[in-house]
């Protein structure tokens, strides 16, 4: 295999274990966990953000939020900005965008980075519209819960739409070298679904949420779960937005196995590299509450379920700790190309050939805004986000900044507004017990204090690889008054 086909299906908000290859003994995930044993399972990956387009701009550029101030929603890649896709097409791949995510790239970087994009046939707005409505009006307990059931019929929706047009290029025949983006929604919420995925699971075989509220946890916990009216949520209620939720990953698990079908009728199996991961995780009734929040830095929300599939690499399982910036660096290792800016991913080939060595001795994450950044950030709405876009805009510090450093051992959290946070990952691997104030831990956080200082200070901006002329083209004429 020379330079191999780059295979990059990602859904939406799926939480690591949620899958079956990651420990779940409930949710059915056979095209996933198929990928995950003919290829490299990574227990310990983690994303740098845990909202959309700030962990995606993230993992295609190897820059962390941070470096370029990517860290809202409304700030997308540029035209002058670098990224994965626009590097592999100046460097000889086709590169096909499927569908429509318009939450990543900015106005023009599109028509830079891809060959083709969009849809061989759009989706039906009507089946999206259904999908995304609000089921429960206001004063029902489940209003603000973000489920939505059970959807009629075969929805021809976003995802649908994007699956079939991956399987119509993959049927016509791509030009190879090939790179093939499939991003998907689901299942990010609503949580809503059609069958037979809406009753796959039974309810009462899924496990009920961590909802043993701790202490020393951030103010949005209590201010999430007070103004959605999550208290009010019964174990049967969260139940059904659990079996739900893995109804929707079933659905993603099934169109994986579908494209996976169209590369081997293409006979392009062999030469292929694909890559299963997501953008960010999910609460799904953890800590009482659910979708994410933008200085959520939970377990739950940052472990990305990360597959890779190298048709000539060996197969297995690596709980060294990597990072998502790490995918950027990785796609060019395999597409034989150097960046041509500076970025901070580190390829993750070598674990491909031997799963026990070390990647990074810790990971980072980040999250949040200044106060001062309040006015900037996306504006009131109405329906599922209502809420969450009020808490924002009212008690900014409670989405303020805030930083995240994991190693093999301990999870640190520092925040700008609020206390600070410490876990032992291996008595509490899903981080429910603040240890602060319960002990003497102090040389523990200095220690990782000093780790987020010299994190920031190594990716704090990017040195520009073109200079600017020391003089302005102005200044070198004759100044005529």
């Amino acid at each position: 295999m020379d330079r191999p086909n780059l295979l990059m299906f990602m859904p939406d908000q799926l939480r690591a274990d949620s899958v079956g290859t990651f420990g779940n003994t409930i949710a059915q995930t056979p095209h996933i966990d198929r990928l995950a044993s003919d290829g490299v399972r990574f227990d310990q990956a983690f994303g740098q953000h845990s909202v959309c387009t700030q962990s995606r701009v993230s993992m295609f550029t190897g820059w962390y939020p941070h470096t370029s101030g990517h860290r809202s929603l409304t700030y997308l890649l540029r035209p002058d900005e670098p990224n994965v896709f626009r590097t592999l097409r100046a460097g000889g791949y086709h590169v096909a965008l499927a569908g429509a995510r318009g939450d990543m790239m900015g106005e023009g970087v599109t028509v830079l980075s891809a060959d083709r994009w969009g849809f061989t046939r759009p989706p039906d707005l009507t089946a999206v519209g259904a999908w995304h409505r609000r089921r429960y009006a206001d004063g029902h307990r489940l209003a603000y819960s973000f489920l939505g059931g059970q959807l009629e019929g075969e929805p021809f929706d976003l995802d649908e739409a994007t699956v079939s047009t991956s399987i119509d290029w993959l049927t016509d025949g791509l030009p190879e070298p090939w790179c093939l983006l499939i991003p998907l929604i689901y299942p990010h919420p609503p949580f809503a679904v059609e069958e037979p995925w809406y009753s796959l699971h039974a309810r009462s075989s899924v496990p009920l949420p961590y909802l043993d509220l701790q202490s020393g946890k951030p103010g949005f916990h209590d201010e999430i779960r007070r103004r959605y009216g999550l208290d009010a949520l019964t174990e049967d209620d969260w139940r059904e937005i659990v079996a739900v939720y893995y109804g929707m990953v079933s659905r993603v698990d099934a169109q994986l196995g579908r494209v996976l079908d169209a590369v081997d009728r293409a006979g392009q199996r062999s030469s292929t590299v694909t890559f299963f991961f997501t953008d960010h995780g999910e609460y799904l009734g953890d800590f009482g509450m659910v979708e994410k929040w933008p200085s959520g830095l939970e377990d739950c929300l940052v472990r990305n379920p990360l597959i890779v599939h190298d048709p000539n690499a060996r197969s297995g399982t690596t709980t060294s700790m990597v990072e998502m910036v790490d995918l950027a660096a990785t796609v060019l290792d395999y597409a034989q190309l150097e960046a041509d800016y500076t970025h901070f991913g580190r390829s993750l080939r070598p674990l491909l050939g031997d799963p026990s060595i070390e990647h990074r001795s810790a990971a980072f994450s980040e999250g949040g805004f200044l106060v001062s950044e309040g006015p900037l950030l996306e504006p009131n709405a109405g329906g599922h986000y209502r809420h969450k876009q009020q808490i924002q805009h009212e008690l900014p510090h409670l989405v303020g900044k805030a930083m995240a450093v994991r190693t093999p051992a301990w999870t640190y959290v520092e925040r700008l507004y609020e206390p600070s946070e410490l876990y032992d990952r291996g008595a509490d691997p899903h981080e429910r017990h603040n240890l602060i104030g319960t002990g003497n831990y102090d040389d523990l956080i200095s220690e990782h204090r000093q780790l987020l200082m010299r994190w920031m200070l190594e990716t704090s901006d990017v040195f520009p690889w073109t200079p600017d002329p020391r003089r302005e083209t102005v200044l070198t004429q004759a100044f005529r008054p």
